[in-house]
Parts: C-alpha cells; sequence; structure tokens
C-alpha cells in the first residue's frame, strides 16, 4: 500500500461554518498530527473579495492544515491554490463532493462529478502552479452517475492529471431534492467502492470519509485504504482525537486531560479577544468536549449561559475549571 501524502492518515474534514481557525486551534490542543481543513473557501471570495486575510489567515499552530477551495475554473483555481501556498498551507484541497444548492448555482461541489475531464484540469492546473499536495475531496457518484463504473472514470482522469491523494465520501449526493444533511445521511454508504478504488489504484492515496464515529471503524479502515478523515463526529466528540496521535502517529507524549486543553485555550481567547470578536465565537466550539461524560449536560449548559453575556471573556474558562 502507497504511503498517504504526508499528515492525513487521520484527518478532520472541512466543515461550513464549523472548522473555522478557532475550532481548528482547538482541535490542535488535542491532537498535534491530525491534518485540519479550513471551511470551504471559493476561487471568487480570494479574487474578489477585499481582505483575504480574513478567509485565509491562520495559527502557525494549526499546522499541518490544508486550504479547501471551490470552484471550477481552472485557471481561479491555480491562481488561488498559489495564494493559499504563500501563506503557507500544508496541501491543496479541491472542493467536489459538497451537495449544497447554494454550491451548484456556482457549478461547482458534487455537480462536478459529472464533468471528470473539467476536474482533470483543476487538478493539473493547480499542480502546475504549486509544490505541496493538491487533492481533490468528492463523493463515489451523484445520481445519474452513480456505478462503480463511472467513479472509476472519474478517479482514472484525475489520477492522469497528478492529483496527489482523494478523500472519498462513501456515499453519493443526490443533487435535487435533498438538503445537504440529509446527503450525510440518506444516501446508503459504500464503503467497499472505495476499497475497490484502493485495489484498482494501488499507488494513489486513498482517504476514507463518512459516518466514521469510533476507533474500532478506523482502526478496520486502515486495514483496506491509506487514511480516515471524520467529520460530524470530530466536531460533536472532539475528545475522540485525544488518542489520535499515539494510535496512528506512534507519539509518546501523555494523552492530554481535558482541564489541560481549557487551560490551555485560555490565553488563546485573551489574544483573540483584544484583537477582534466574542467569545462565544470560540467557545461554541468546545461545547462537545466532554461530549459521553458525565456531567456533560451541565458543562454544556454552564458555558451556554455565561458565553453570550455582554463583557464575557476567557474567565469562564476559568470558572469552568474550578467547577
Amino acid at each position: 500500500m502507497k504511503p498517504a501524502v504526508p499528515f492525513s492518515r487521520i484527518s478532520v474534514a472541512p466543515m461550513m461554518d464549523w472548522t473555522d481557525r478557532h475550532y481548528r486551534y482547538f482541535m490542535r490542543l488535542i491532537s498535534k498530527h491530525a491534518l485540519l481543513y479550513t471551511e470551504m473557501v471559493t476561487t471568487g471570495a480570494i479574487l474578489r473579495g477585499k481582505d483575504n486575510h480574513r478567509y485565509l489567515s491562520f495559527s502557525k499552530e494549526e499546522h499541518p492544515v490544508a486550504l479547501q477551495l471551490g470552484g471550477d475554473s481552472p485557471g481561479s483555481l491555480a491562481e488561488c491554490a498559489k495564494i493559499g501556498e504563500d501563506y503557507g498551507y500544508d496541501e491543496i484541497n479541491l472542493n467536489v463532493g459538497c451537495p449544497s444548492d447554494r454550491v451548484q448555482s456556482g457549478s461547482f461541489g458534487a455537480c462536478l462529478m459529472k464533468e471528470p475531464n473539467l476536474v482533470a484540469e483543476m487538478v493539473a492546473a493547480c499542480k502546475s502552479q504549486v509544490k505541496v499536495p493538491v487533492t481533490v475531496k468528492h463523493r463515489i457518484g451523484v445520481n445519474g452517475k452513480e456505478s462503480y463504473e463511472d467513479l472509476y472514470d472519474f478517479v482514472s482522469k484525475i489520477n492522469v492529471a497528478g492529483v496527489d491523494q482523494i478523500i472519498v465520501h462513501a456515499r453519493i449526493a443526490i443533487l435535487e431534492g435533498l438538503s445537504p444533511k440529509e446527503n450525510r445521511s440518506i444516501p446508503p454508504l459504500r464503503y467497499e467502492d472505495v476499497y475497490r478504488l484502493k485495489q484498482d489504484f494501488p499507488d494513489l492515496s486513498i482517504v476514507i470519509n463518512g459516518g466514521i464515529k469510533t476507533h474500532s471503524e478506523i482502526a478496520d479502515h486502515l486495514s483496506k485504504v491509506d487514511g480516515v478523515m471524520i467529520g460530524r463526529a470530530a466536531y460533536d466528540n472532539p475528545f475522540l482525537f485525544q488518542d489520535v496521535d499515539v494510535l496512528y502517529y506512534g507519539s509518546k507524549l501523555p494523552v492530554r486531560l481535558r482541564e489541560e486543553v481549557l487551560s490551555e485555550l485560555i490565553p488563546y481567547v485573551r489574544s483573540v479577544l483584544v484583537r477582534e470578536g466574542k467569545v462565544h465565537h470560540i467557545l461554541r466550539h468546545i461545547l462537545g468536549l466532554y461530549h459521553g461524560e458525565k456531567g456533560a449536560r451541565e458543562y454544556r449548559k454552564f458555558l451556554t449561559d455565561r458565553m453570550h453575556t455582554n463583557g464575557a471573556n476567557e474567565s469562564i474558562l476559568e470558572a469552568c475549571i474550578s467547577r
């Protein structure tokens, strides 16, 4: 089995409105090695926007971190990939998996699976401009092009174009009639299709995504593909990642306690509040820290009741630790 692109054995999926820089900093306190992804950033936002720093800035502590781009123009994507590389991102990822109406209206996301030649051009254009890995996150298909043969054709073309790695959400996307949330649960998971891709493309690094929630599931998938990407479970239960560095990266460092994570988040919150924002912009991401633990509901209520009040600051975390 070909080794995966560096750092990507275990990763946290790009999720709109969730995987912003505050969430990524928080997750980095739990795992030093799991690959983190930005929310999708469109080429229009980068090329026509007036404040790239707003979309692209991140803390050095977030490495390794990948920039996910949304677009359908090879030239524009290549230009944005170069900008992302110059910002210091460790990987450029192309979104060919999002099924939302808003994304489809821009002719990118999952609907691009109907245009494998165009996606191959997008990959080749980005590869011509950057030295960091260029990867594609996609579905196993879309309605109307949902057979394994369609998937094989898509992957073969982007493979020839030089894609460094693919991340495959093991569901098709239904482009009409389902919400993005429904598209994450209603189409059945077809893990076997992803395993088959690895058999058919043994030299291509392949990461599996979709419905994975436990370390036993992760271990099973890693026996068949190169990497595993975790989505909603990483947000709802972030401390799932407490064992990632030891189990999958050979770390000898002791596993962190939740209270240590909260304590180390305090200076970050303080520094952010000096510059911008409200404390709830950060603390909304840590509500799941005690997921499954006794007192989890009280913890969430304690934070929620306080983080939206006027003048709320990092002292909430200090109070939370001392409870």
